[in-house]
């Protein structure tokens, strides 16, 4: 027994009801969110386990719940729509959706086109990066219309994260095969989701090619097919792997020509359903037409294509690079002013880990505004799927009143919804123009998203600025336009996230 035994549990159960009765729920006037201080709650509450008999439900009981609920003429009438639709579609509010129109006070004078469709993948951060990159392109080279190829860096990306995946295998050898972290591993080995690190990790060693020269094939725009025959075939790699390193009867020479073998079995299988792409160092010719119609022909490989970024001619990037960009993120569960990082997450060996500037929602959209006001579109990652229509683009914390039709209210804050596994980054777009108020606040945002022109407004979406605060995670800015402060967290020790961590899910 400890030195510091607990109290009896009937004492402790009487101060946690009584604390819990207490305790007041503000409704916040600007939204449906109703904040619980968890540091509210009583530190014995917290240490003390809750014991109580397991209760079972009573069928008479709830057949009561029943008969009570449907005694009213409201609730007859909810039952009534409610379950002949989407709860979502019954209840989204009409006037949210006449109030985010597209008009915007700041917007960049070239967003690029056309609007990108990223069909049955999960490969929005590779739209939503060469999105950014080929606003500089298209006007270097005087373009209505362009694309990157998507495809490019998604062959190479899934080839890289193969390799990636069994370097951690082999590394994880002797960690229980059942251990979370080993668990975590052979999970998602090559899932189409990345971050803005490893964007910059295929920039930089692959460049970019036009889409033109390496447009999608079947597998790329509809990839659930290549990613479990490829997941299936790493797994069954692990366990060969983990016997042979665990064996102490094979040398180092051995198990690295099985995992090189291993390689170049994923490396066909992707050759064979996407297609052979082009190599970073083998040049290539782009024939294309410019905004007056005048042909033109550029000879050049991948990697001297992506330098075209950092020229002084270029006008996407004026005074940093690429390499230079970061992420600022919002984690409220982590201190602000930290630098974030997530063990064993990435896609190349040897690339650049995933880095996080934590900081405030302000200070994040301080910096997002004057991007915008440069002219200059913006990578973020955000939760896409809440409180948002794919139809209508809007998406806003005001849109679906589920209080109207099941009387409950959502109270989860950010930083809660974080640590319940309610809530991550799952998706990522691009900043275009925002709206500010007269005393130049932000009141909503225009997105570019990846999802066709049949969503949104031909592919616009408008974000309001309190759906912003609580389900954006992250910004990619340029270091001008941020404090010298935010850029000094940069050179910290990184608090390092476990793979498991929300902050490591890929959109």
């Amino acid at each position: 027994m400890g030195a510091n035994q607990s109290k009896s549990p009937i004492t402790n159960e009487k101060l946690v009801i009584e604390r819990l009765r207490a305790l007041e729920l503000k409704d916040q006037s600007d939204n449906e969110y109703v904040h619980i201080d968890e540091k509210e709650l009583p530190r014995t509450a917290k240490q003390t386990r809750f014991k109580a008999p397991w209760t079972g439900l009573s069928i008479s009981e709830v057949k009561h719940w029943e008969h009570e609920l449907l005694a009213d003429p409201k609730n007859r009438l909810a039952l009534s729509a409610l379950s002949s639709a989407d709860p979502k579609a019954v209840l989204t509010s009409r006037a949210v959706k006449i109030e985010d129109q597209q008009i915007f006070s700041v917007k960049i004078p070239f967003e690029g086109a056309p609007i990108t469709n990223q069909r049955s993948s999960g490969r929005c951060w590779l739209f939503a990066s060469t999105n950014v990159f080929r606003v500089a392109l298209m006007k270097r080279h005087g373009l209505d219309n362009f694309e990157l190829s998507q495809a490019y860096f998604f062959f190479y990306d899934k080839l890289e994260k193969a390799n990636f995946f069994l370097e951690q295998i082999l590394d994880t050898a002797g960690e229980d095969l059942d251990s979370r972290l080993v668990q975590t591993l052979l999970g998602s080995p090559v899932g189409d989701g990345g971050q803005w690190d490893m964007v910059y990790n295929l920039i930089n060693k692959y460049g970019l090619v036009p889409q033109v020269l390496y447009p999608d094939s079947f597998n790329a725009q509809s990839s659930s097919a290549i990613n479990s025959l490829i997941t299936t075939k790493l797994r069954e790699d692990a366990l060969k792997l983990r016997a042979l390193a665990t064996s102490g009867t094979r040398s180092t020479k051995d198990i690295i020509a099985t995992k090189e073998k291993m390689m170049r079995e994923i490396h066909l299988i992707l050759t064979l359903t996407l297609g052979p792409p082009p190599s970073p160092n083998t040049e290539f010719t782009w024939s294309y037409l410019d905004k007056n119609g005048s042909a033109h022909e550029l000879t050049t490989t991948p990697l001297e294509f992506a330098k075209e970024l950092e020229t002084q001619k270029s006008i996407r990037i004026t005074n940093s690079t690429v390499h230079d960009m970061f992420s600022l993120v919002n984690d409220p569960r982590n201190e602000y002013g930290s630098l974030l990082t997530v063990n064993r997450l990435g896609n190349i060996v040897g690339g650049r880990p995933i880095t996080y500037v934590n900081v405030s929602m302000d200070t994040m959209k301080t910096a997002c505004i004057k991007m915008l006001q440069a002219g200059l579109p913006i990578f973020f990652g955000c939760d896409v799927g809440k409180y948002s229509n794919s139809g209508s683009g809007i998406m806003d914390t005001d849109l679906i009143d589920y209080e109207l039709g099941f009387n409950v209210k959502l109270g989860l804050s950010k930083a809660q919804r974080l640590m319940t596994g309610e809530s991550a980054m799952t998706h990522a777009m691009v900043l275009t123009a925002v709206h500010l108020d007269e005393a130049g606040k932000s009141v909503r945002w225009r997105v570019q998203n990846s999802w066709g022109e049949a969503a949104g407004s031909k592919g616009w979406f408008v974000m309001s600025d309190k759906w912003m605060d609580e389900f954006c995670f992250q910004a990619v800015v340029e270091p001008r336009f941020v404090d010298k402060s935010v850029r000094d967290v940069l050179k910290q020790t990184p608090k390092v996230l476990p793979l498991w961590d929300p902050m490591g899910a890929l959109a």
